[in-house]
């Protein structure tokens, strides 16, 4: 299955987190190819969201069960824990309202899967120190005034949020990119200094009892 590396980032452990046939929600899901995978690896019953008509395309033409929304609008159409995994992969940094987007998915996911560029890593930091402005990678995307990124955070934010909403979290797996693939390689030192992405498992049942 060809995918993009930068469309790829932290499929592998996603798969390796989502146990077989469980019903999963993929919230900004692009072209559909990680439900694809999840589908032809771990049998999941599989939906998604996405903005974009390309993407809603290209996941109907898979065979998908996708529709076209906007996530910073809700997903009032879900009852509470009606997904056992819902995934927000290198998606939260784009949405409008990250705060509301997060409540909801706690809402309706049993456990809530959360991975984003983690502006924290090393290579952001010297960046920031040598030029004073924001870097511009394939990590954090194009130069300040263009990029379609609208909230940028590290690690460390996001930990301080779930705690500070008692959002519980059940598995920490941040990680960085092998050269030239789309392979995790888990950051397990200082990984808000040495990782290049973020990866939360969060619990929404427990939340929500």
């Amino acid at each position: 299955m060809e995918t993009k590396l930068i469309d790829a980032i932290g499929y592998d452990l996603i798969v390796n987190e989502i146990p077989e046939g469980a019903r999963v929600l993929d919230l900004g899901c692009g072209d559909g190819s990680l439900l694809v995978m999840l589908q032809k690896i771990k049998k999941v019953d599989g939906y998604g969201v996405e903005i974009s008509p390309e993407g809603v395309s290209a996941c109907v033409e898979k065979g998908l069960y996708v529709y076209q929304g906007d996530i910073d609008d809700g997903l009032s159409e879900y009852r509470g824990n009606s997904f056992d995994y819902v995934i927000l992969n290198q998606t939260l940094h784009f949405t409008k309202r990250p705060k509301f987007v997060l409540a909801e998915i706690m809402r309706i996911g049993r456990n809530a899967i959360v991975s984003f560029p983690n502006l924290g890593f090393w290579k952001n930091r010297l960046h920031i120190l040598c030029y004073g402005s924001m870097p511009q990678n394939n990590f954090l995307g194009e130069e300040a005034f263009s990029t379609i990124n609208i909230h940028y955070l590290s690690i460390e934010d996001f930990t301080r949020y779930c705690e500070m909403h008692r959002y519980p979290i059940k598995r920490e797996l941040h990680f960085s990119l092998m050269p030239r693939s789309s392979a995790s390689k888990i950051v397990t030192i200082f990984p808000n200094f040495f990782a290049q992405y973020a990866f939360f498992v969060l619990d929404g049942e427990k939340f929500t009892q």
